[in-house]
């Protein structure tokens, strides 16, 4: 029964993120840099709260942090020309409200389906609109490539 608890609580958490990726791209989270299409999610940090203890994605990036207006940033990043995923950059992500600093976070690489993505926590201090940086730097590059995305508001 508690394999069956988890595999079903995997399924949806994998489906709200592939409807997140989706929304990024109808959504304007989509922008094209470097060669790269990067693809922006992002979700309340409360959903991942519902796997129980011990649960790999309840303790990712060292557990849902404390606190409120906690998010969880996914990032899946792709060769433009190819359309292979990207699986050996280093990635942050950074927040700001208009006029404020920017707070990054180091993102780590996850597996959803077998396929590299990039995620990190973050806090969105108030209810928006934000700004949301990605610099990603790939082995073979360089210097990182940095986007920027206008998010509208904090689901909270």
């Amino acid at each position: 029964m508690a394999a069956i608890n988890v595999r079903t609580s995997l399924c949806a958490l994998l489906l709200i993120l592939a409807a997140q990726l989706s929304f990024a791209a109808a959504g304007g989270q989509y922008k094209t840099v470097a060669g790269m299409s990067v693809y922006v999610g992002v979700l309340p940090a409360e959903m991942l709260l519902g796997h129980p203890k011990g649960h790999h994605e309840r303790e990712m990036h060292g557990g849902v942090p404390d606190g409120a207006r906690r998010h969880h940033v996914v990032v899946a990043l792709f060769e433009t020309a190819s359309g292979r995923r990207i699986a050996n950059a280093k990635v942050k992500v950074g927040v700001s409200s208009i006029g404020m600093a920017t707070s990054w976070a180091q993102t780590e690489p996850m597996l959803i389906n077998g396929m590299t993505t990039y995620g990190a926590y973050v806090t969105l201090p108030g209810p928006g609109p934000y700004k949301i940086r990605v610099e990603i730097k790939r082995p073979d590059a360089d210097k990182a490539a940095e986007v920027e995305l206008d998010y509208p508001f904090s689901r909270d």
